[in-house]
């Protein structure tokens, strides 16, 4: 239990600190409230009181930020195979091979179906 003291140790003065701050924030903040602060984020779509499209919400930019999050962890994937690319002769170049296709099958797919053409 003495090896993980300093851990806990840690966590709980990153818990205080984070703590703390909220709630100085809360207190000694600027309270300078606009009609600009109180609207809710859209994600860049400016909010109407009606729906576009009779009711349906377009979801483009999270689907974009999707995509990049899939995308995005291919490349976190092919850092470590790069570095230890030697190590792992023939068997990891399959399996590297076997992974860039079947993401670039996804990629392939996503583009025909028109997921990267931005409107």
């Amino acid at each position: 239990m003495n090896a993980y003291a300093p851990i806990f140790v840690l966590g709980g003065i990153a818990a205080g600190f984070a703590i703390f701050s909220v709630f100085m924030a809360s207190i000694i903040g600027p309270k300078r409230y606009n009609r600009a602060k109180l609207e809710a984020y859209e994600c860049g779509i400016e909010p109407t009181p009606q729906p576009v499209g009779g009711g349906r919400f377009p979801i483009k930019y999270y689907l974009t930020a999707m995509l990049f999050i899939v995308f995005d962890i291919e490349i976190v994937f092919l850092y470590p195979w790069a570095v230890t690319f030697d190590r792992l002769g023939m068997f990891g170049l399959v399996e590297m091979l076997l992974f860039v296709l079947t993401v670039f099958v996804a990629y392939a797919y996503v583009w025909r179906r028109g997921g990267l053409e931005w409107d």
